[in-house]
């Protein structure tokens, strides 16, 4: 039997989110080890558990992952998240690619200072209204099909679902006009894995609270 993924991270979202919701989506159960102080960080590094000296980290199938999107390519790769041929995989990484440009300012959003906030936040409304949720929605409606690519659900939707959550949180107006976007978050949110890591209690972490932020300043200062 194989051994569940383990991940090595703190407890918060940060780069590890999208992991968690990608092994969320494919039905697979993981185990978290929280980092709470750097002497915990220092371990990994030490023990040679940490390739570049830093996580997210996840121990699968024997291996030890570094490198975001090297863990989620290997995830989409195993639980047939990733297209069928090598042009629907291109697709799929344009997408992914995408997703990550918008999302590398929603994820630093909550560990800014109070001054630089603002700004940030007209950053995200203005990017996700004007460039990004615009182009995804005329791909959904270029092809008419319930998903980005191939009518089947990839990791592209996984991670577009996921921005969608994150961003209506800073702006829950910021999908009104973008009612494709808006089935598209509603149908993989009804698919029974994701619809289970949506609810209260699931490993699915919250937007960053005090607590957290104080602790990621103990891992990482």
């Amino acid at each position: 039997m194989a051994r569940t993924p383990i991940l090595h991270y703190f407890d918060g979202r940060g780069r590890m989110e999208s992991i968690r919701w990608l092994l969320a989506a494919a039905g697979v159960e993981f185990e978290e080890k929280f980092l709470k102080t750097r002497e915990d960080l220092e371990k990994l590094r030490k023990d040679g558990s940490l390739m570049f000296q830093q996580v997210p980290m996840v121990e699968i199938d024997g291996m030890k992952l570094v490198q975001t999107r090297a863990i989620l390519n290997y995830i989409a790769t195993k639980y047939n998240l990733y297209g069928k041929d090598v042009k629907e995989r291109a697709l799929i990484d344009m997408y992914s690619e995408g997703v990550a440009d918008l999302n590398e300012i929603v994820l630093y959003y909550p560990y800014l200072p109070r001054g630089d906030k603002d700004g940030s936040l007209t950053q995200i409304k203005d990017k996700s209204r004007n460039r990004y949720f615009p182009a995804f929605e005329k791909v959904l409606k270029s092809h008419g099909q319930d998903y980005l690519v191939g009518n089947r659900l990839s990791k592209a939707d996984i991670h577009l679902t996921e921005l969608l959550y994150r961003t209506e949180e800073l702006d829950p107006s910021v999908l009104a006009n973008f009612p494709l976007l808006k089935a598209l978050r509603t149908r993989v949110s009804n698919l029974p894995t994701v619809k289970k890591f949506l609810q209260p209690g699931s490993q699915r972490k919250p937007l960053e609270d005090k607590k957290c932020l104080e602790s990621v300043k103990k891992i990482f200062s």
